[in-house]
């Protein structure tokens, strides 16, 4: 239990049904939803929806969109993939006859076909019990009436103002300016959007006057995008089998690649193979371990993580116990690794914005949801007749020939959005997402370890302060104390102070021994967790 002297808060706690999302309003829709007979999935499509609205520069539905369900009763963990593709003309000679070596986040070719109203109805088509036309509502009344701007919101949306401006998303500028707390934003443009969804589905996005404004946007920049790719992307959301592993006696799920929840499973069977760390949770010992974990499977990951679909991403050689054991057997306690192995193996040489949310019904359903622009505002191309922000998934593409993650036509990029789910005995135990870019893995596997290796709640567990290994640098949120952080440099870890916090998370723990649901949510972000 927290110490009752300190800032912070308690975790929330209900009987029927909960929902936590990183905005006030949305978790309130999802609430409502709950209330008034929806399921866990029709209240976290209502969530999402308004979460594109009210945290424009995190979410949308210009973005990409993955989940993780688990139905009451039935035993098993459900997986979509709604990551869309890249258009038909994408192809690698095509970038080498532009002599286009890398992609910028801010071209039109770092614009994939958006998967996230295609993710929607295909849910909503298989385990809702409402329509769009209803849960599109509370967001096509924030996009037509306007919300205000709160203040983790409107310190991003500060932070890239000058993006926008470079894009030319003016729309986003009012006044040219970023808006300020509590200012209010309206958004008529993507409200006829969302009514044209509500009304007529993910066809009205796909095909018609709205894919056309959106292929002419991309087209205008030199972008590849036909309006065949996007009619090609109302089919594009799949459901796929979910990949697993056994952890202190639950088991853990994610959505398979092209997505990084595998980097999830890896860090969790090295780290698994210890106790928990001597020196607690916010201990050198323990980080260390944990950046050097990360350090490895990351190194993996950019080698290996691709669409399935067009490359050989080796899962079961990723994830067999010996050789997780074996990257363990590279990691001392007291010096950080000065190389890492050539990636896929484990001998040595001889010399961050996207919205999760989690909603748990009074029936037991769970869903882990998680829907994302990418990079903060995406690629900042905003289609104005439509209202729709863009993404910037394609910019996880590399234009290297041969290499299993090369652009290609219809592929999927490496993904870094990745819910989370976990289970006992079969049975639905929690919900649970930490976004931020390429910190996921590595959110997901502290705030894990935390509540479950060192018995913190679920609030304390996302509250700790957190680190990330990337780049070749520490990446330390301000709240990890000085003397940890010398030690972790005295290891070998170069150190640097992150200038915004490490993403933003939620989680719902179903508690069926006291009948009661306990959720949380990050700090970082503006929202909460609340149930009935």
């Amino acid at each position: 239990m927290r110490d009752f002297h300190l800032p912070g808060r308690s975790p929330v706690l209900a009987t029927h049904g909960m929902a936590a999302t990183s905005m006030p309003a949305a978790t309130l829709a999802a609430v409502d939803v709950l209330r008034a007979g929806g399921n866990a999935l029709d209240a976290a499509i209502a969530a999402v929806a308004v979460l594109g609205v009210v945290e424009p520069h995190s979410t949308g539905i210009g973005g990409d969109c993955f989940c993780l369900y688990a139905p009451a009763g039935q035993r098993r963990v459900v997986a979509l993939n709604g990551s869309g593709r890249a258009p038909a003309a994408a192809g690698i000679d095509w970038f080498e006859q532009q002599g286009i070596t890398a992609l910028t986040p801010t071209s039109p070719h770092s614009v994939t076909i958006p998967g996230a109203v295609a993710a929607w109805e295909t849910l909503l088509a298989a385990h809702g019990s409402k329509g769009l036309e209803e849960l599109l509502q509370p967001a096509i009344r924030f996009a037509e009436e306007g919300f205000a701007v709160t203040p983790r919101v409107a310190h991003d949306w500060a932070h890239v103002a000058d993006k926008l401006r470079t894009t030319g998303a003016a729309s986003f500028l009012p006044g040219g300016a970023a808006p300020a707390v509590g200012e209010r934003f309206v958004q008529p443009a993507l409200a006829a959007t969302l009514r044209a969804i509500a009304r007529n589905g993910a066809r009205a996005f796909y095909e018609g006057e709205i894919a056309a404004d959106m292929v002419a946007t991309l087209r205008a920049r030199g972008g590849l995008h036909t309006e065949e790719d996007f009619a090609a992307g109302l089919r594009g959301a799949a459901f796929v089998e979910p990949i697993r592993t056994a952890w202190r006696g639950f088991e853990v799920w994610q959505c398979p690649p092209n997505g990084s929840g595998l980097m999830v499973l890896m860090m969790l069977g090295i780290l698994g193979g210890w106790d928990p760390a001597p020196d607690g949770p916010l201990g050198a010992v323990r980080l260390h371990r944990h950046l050097e974990a990360a350090r490895l499977v990351y190194r993996d990951r950019d080698a290996f993580l691709a669409d399935p679909a067009q490359a050989d991403v080796p899962v079961a050689r990723l994830t067999d116990p010996a050789y997780l054991a074996a990257l363990r057997g590279l990691i001392r306690d007291d010096v950080a690794l000065a190389a890492l192995p050539r990636a896929g193996e484990a001998v040595l040489p001889a010399h961050r914005d996207t919205v999760y949310l989690a909603v748990v019904d009074r029936d037991g359903n769970a869903c882990s949801l998680i829907n994302s622009l990418f990079q903060s505002f995406g690629s900042g191309i905003v289609a104005a007749r439509s209202g729709v922000m863009l993404h910037n998934r394609g910019f996880g593409f590399r234009l290297e020939r041969g290499h299993p993650n090369c652009i290609a036509p219809g592929k999927r990029p490496m993904h870094t959005i990745i819910p989370g789910m976990l289970t006992k005995d079969g049975e639905a135990v929690m919900p649970f997402g930490v976004m931020g870019g390429h910190f996921q893995p590595m959110g997901q596997t502290l705030f894990l370890t935390n509540h479950i290796d060192y018995g913190l709640d679920l609030q304390e567990s996302l509250d700790l302060p957190r680190v990330l290994a990337l780049g070749g640098k520490v990446e330390a949120e301000a709240g990890v104390p000085l003397a940890v952080l010398d030690q972790l440099a005295r290891r070998g870890h170069a150190i640097e102070r992150t200038i915004l916090p490490h993403g933003g998370g939620q989680a719902i723990r179903i508690d069926r021994a006291r009948g009661c649901l306990i959720g949380a949510s990050d700090p970082r972000k503006d929202g909460l967790a609340l149930g009935y």
